[in-house]
């Protein structure tokens, strides 16, 4: 009725909210067999079977020691291993075995104590298996000779209840009682006065019963001698000593001394002392001076093994006679022990996104010693993201403050020191090192915020240009960064095809020959992701610049270099040095020096006569022309850029020495007919000639028509003759120029055998009006400021009289 009163009580604790600070206490017989059932743990715990396996179920024991066992498949509560309650607890009342049941994911205690019952597996035991008394014959009848009792290591009801003689005689009689818990005794009762000469000796056995069921005894042979008399026996001055000695104190200290006195006198009066130990203490750490009766360490003492010594001290007379005492001797603590520390759970490694409060170990402190050099104390030293939380009793969890960065700290190196409360105190430390696993928390990132890459032009295809890096501060897979490649300026369209990026290095590469001229930049977005889930990634733009190579020669635009006959440049014979004949304008489709040009005269018929200005292109004359130079003068213009290699064209151009403008002569063909051009010049001096005559013979027919009709023309169409010139027409054909109200115009087809001069078009009636380029009447008729001109001062000698500035205003048609 007690164990279901028992059981039900603690069904009514494990009911309550906080029904983790309440043990659940079971109770077990010692010396049950291995597997013997103790209790049904999950069911009183309220959690089925299969959360045991699943959440990892264990029992922890504060020694270690597995005597019981967690069955996971049932949740029952089973006997490990042979349980002897005089070993756990030796004669303590009540034995107690405290465990915790520790659960996982989450975290989760039970706090267990099984008690052990005590069973009647032990039989009691005299110190001596024979006992001799002598007992001089006069001894009065109800005297009184105390024995050593039996011990049973059994406690309660199941220790020693009663002793009797075997055989019974009429002489002696057994008295058993105790007047403390403490001090219990046995002593043989005289019941009838003895006669050494009736019977000198007797034997019989003194048997000690416990109360078991069965019960069980044990015995102790008693021999009584009878002497003679011996009047008075040792007497001890104390019935109990008591002593105290530190564990720490040396061997051949003594504790204590035991003092008996004998009235007789003689060898009845000489006393010697001698002890029994208690029987559950084999092995004696005191020994005794049996004269002295000084009590003296024989061996080192250790709190921790036995806290106090219980002796029996026998003072014996000559004549036989003694008596007893008891001795107590109490063992005092010494901070010898330094804490102990046990733990129950680690985690390692912790990911470094768990949350604050994460408990990363479960452990247990405990000091052998007593007071307070067995009170413990722990810190955790010098750390901010963790700390140490008390659970119950002597538990602690440490957990995370805060959150953790393995990119900051990916280790951590945690020392626990378990202090007591001794002087001095005694430390233990306990290291925890903890590693932080990685989390996808850190996106690549790159060396540069942009990087600028340079191919030269016409590169060879698949070339490196360069090497974008960008590294990931997690490790692992997370920090493995891969490469791909998007346009820079996201519009639906594909990156560049002639850039590629390797994707596990970040080498880029120019994949076919690129042209400056066609492409100058290309801009793509590298884009850098990590292998982690998700993955993270980042981007940086790189600027491809196109550098430019000498590839592209000059190119001559005037004068023109086709297959037609090239123009010739008419030069005045009266032309200066400085005479600007002709510009050569070249381009260059490179950029930079490769496109500077510089102009140089590769070849002339004449290379004195020429100069060509090296920046400019300009054409000019060296000297003034002679009539020994030759007419007909060619040169060749190299125009060359500033390229390395550099590279050149060539420009070839003619130019015709003039006296007058009627000496005008055909433009030189291509130089691939260098043969045929002596021929054709004679030819054209011919044409020219003819056309000349037949100009002057349409001039004089014309004339001779005018003067016919004179009266029928009207006064301002008068023609005068030379003689009535002004002088200033006169002038400006020895000067070679005309005043600048005339307008004249000279026509030079290219390419024909004819060349035609037109003079004061508003006189031919033929001819419609012309508008001077100076100046003009808007009725279509020229006004001249000294009269009409004259044949002669439109004669085709006069041409060659212009300057070089008033000859490059003609047009060439």
């Amino acid at each position: 009725m007690a164990i279901a009163r028992q059981v039900l009580c603690l069904s009514a604790l494990l009911s309550l909210p906080h029904a983790r600070s309440q043990p659940l206490r079971y109770s077990v017989a010692e010396e049950a067999p291995s597997g013997s059932l103790v209790a049904d743990v999950a069911e009183d715990a309220g959690l089925a079977p299969a959360q045991l396996s699943a959440r990892r179920a264990r029992l922890a024991s504060e020694d270690g020691r597995q005597r019981l066992r967690l069955d996971r498949a049932t949740g029952r509560l089973v006997v490990a291993e042979r349980l002897d309650r005089e070993e756990l607890c030796a004669q303590a009342p009540a034995c107690t075995l405290p465990l915790e049941l520790l659960l996982a994911d989450p975290l989760q205690f039970f706090r267990i104590e099984v008690a052990v019952r005590d069973v009647n597996d032990h039989s009691p035991r005299f110190p001596d298996e024979q006992i001799t008394l002598r007992i001089p014959e006069r001894t009065d009848p109800g005297s009184r000779f105390p024995l050593m009792g039996a011990r049973d290591l059994d406690i309660g009801s199941n220790s020693v209840q009663s002793y009797s003689i075997s055989p019974e005689n009429e002489y002696f009689s057994v008295s058993f009682g105790s007047q403390s818990e403490e001090e219990k005794h046995v002593d043989l009762v005289l019941e009838k006065p003895l006669d050494r000469e009736e019977q000198a000796e007797m034997s019989f056995s003194l048997i000690a019963v416990d109360g078991g069921s069965p019960p069980r005894s044990g015995t102790s042979q008693i021999h009584v001698v009878v002497l003679d008399v011996n009047d008075n026996a040792p007497i001890f001055t104390q019935k109990l000593y008591v002593g105290q000695v530190l564990e720490n104190a040396p061997e051949g200290t003594v504790v204590l001394s035991v003092l008996a006195t004998d009235q007789d006198a003689g060898s009845n009066a000489d006393i010697s002392y001698q002890f029994r130990q208690e029987v559950d203490q084999s092995e004696s750490v005191l020994e005794i001076d049996p004269v002295s009766g000084e009590i003296k360490l024989a061996k080192p003492l250790d709190f921790e093994v036995a806290q106090r010594y219980e002796l029996s001290v026998r003072a014996t007379d000559g004549g036989g006679l003694s008596a007893i005492c008891k001795v107590l001797v109490e063992v005092l603590d010494v901070n010898d022990n330094a804490p102990e520390l046990v733990v129950s759970s680690f985690s390692s490694p912790l990911p470094e996104n768990a949350l604050p409060g994460t408990v990363v170990a479960f452990f247990s402190v405990r000091d052998r010693d007593s007071g307070a050099n067995g009170k413990v104390t722990c810190a955790l030293e010098d750390q901010l993201s963790f700390s140490l939380r008390p659970a119950y009793k002597n538990y602690y969890e440490l957990v995370t403050v805060t959150t953790v960065d393995r990119e900051e700290t990916s280790r951590y190196i945690l020392t626990v020191t378990a202090a007591d409360a001794g002087s001095p105190p005694l430390t233990t430390t306990q290291t925890f090192t903890v590693d932080i696993s990685d989390v996808n928390d850190n996106a690549p990132v790159f060396n540069q915020t942009s990087y600028t890459m340079y191919v030269h032009e016409n590169n060879v295809p698949t070339v490196l240009v360069g090497t974008v890096y960008a590294s990931d501060a997690d490790i692992g897979p997370n920090a493995k960064v891969t490469y791909s490649m998007a346009p820079a300026h996201p519009t639906g369209q594909p990156p560049c095809s002639c850039i590629s990026v390797n994707s596990e290095n970040g080498h880029v590469f120019v994949l076919r020959p690129l042209d400056y001229e066609q492409l100058k930049q290309v801009e793509v977005l590298v884009i850098a992701s990590d292998a982690g889930s998700p993955p993270l990634s980042a981007n940086v733009t790189v600027h491809l610049l196109v550098v430019d190579e000498n590839d592209n020669a000059p190119l001559v635009l005037h004068p023109a270099q086709d297959s037609s006959p090239a123009s010739s440049e008419l030069v005045p014979m009266s032309a200066e040095a400085g005479y600007l004949l002709t510009k050569v304008v070249a381009v260059d489709a490179d950029s930079g020096q490769n496109s500077w040009l510089s102009y140089h005269l590769l070849k002339a018929t004449d290379p004195g006569l020429f100069v060509v200005g090296a920046q400019n292109g300009e054409v000019r004359l060296r000297r003034p022309v002679t009539e020994r130079d030759t007419v007909k003068q060619k040169l060749i213009i190299l125009v060359r850029d500033n390229g390395r290699p550099p590279l050149s064209a060539t420009a070839t151009l003619s130019a015709l020495l003039l006296n007058d403008f009627s000496d005008v002569r055909l433009p030189h063909g291509s130089p691939d007919m260098e043969d045929e051009e002596d021929s054709l010049t004679v030819y054209l001096i011919i044409s020219l000639v003819f056309v000349s005559l037949l100009f002057l013979a349409s001039m004089v027919t014309f004339i001779a028509c005018k003067v016919c009709k004179r009266k029928e023309l009207k006064d301002r169409r008068v023609l005068y003759a030379a003689s009535n010139f002004p002088s200033s027409l006169a002038d400006a054909a020895s000067t070679g120029t005309l005043p600048h109200p005339y307008c004249y115009e000279v026509n030079l087809t290219t390419g024909s055998g004819n060349s035609e001069f037109k003079f004061l078009k508003p006189i031919l009636p033929s001819l419609p009006p012309q508008h001077c380029a100076l100046g003009g009447d808007t009725d279509g008729e020229q006004d001249f400021p000294h009269g009409p001109l004259t044949t002669a001062d439109v004669a085709p000698e006069n041409a060659g009289m212009l300057s070089g500035e008033q000859f490059n205003s003609l047009s060439l048609n």
